[in-house]
């Protein structure tokens, strides 16, 4: 009966051996897994922080740009806007001015 218990007890040992290995196997699989997926994750986020910067700085130009238009449409209603228009298009001038040409 001694050697049916020690041969049970090694065939114990090695299933439990096996199952051991298989475990820290899969376990370590894992870690490699979670491992390049975080590497990837942060190579992602790198980028998205990059475009975020990119697009904060339009923004901002678009908006420097909105705030000329805005100041170009408030201009352009202005009788000083219609007065330059009409002498420089038109060639229009006041009644009292006197122009000058230069026949060079």
């Amino acid at each position: 009966m001694s050697n049916k218990r020690r041969s049970r007890k090694k065939n114990s040992l090695r299933y439990h051996k096996a199952s051991v290995l298989g475990i820290s196997m899969i376990l370590i699989l894992l870690v490699v897994v979670v491992s390049v997926g975080s590497l990837s994750l942060k190579a992602k986020n790198s980028a998205y922080i990059a475009q975020e910067a990119e697009l904060e700085a339009k923004i901002a130009e678009q908006e420097e740009r909105a705030k000329e238009i805005d100041e170009l449409e408030a201009y352009v209603g202005t009788d000083e806007y219609v007065e330059q228009v009409a002498k420089d298009k038109l060639g229009l001038v006041h009644e009292d001015e006197i122009i000058f040409k230069n026949n060079n």
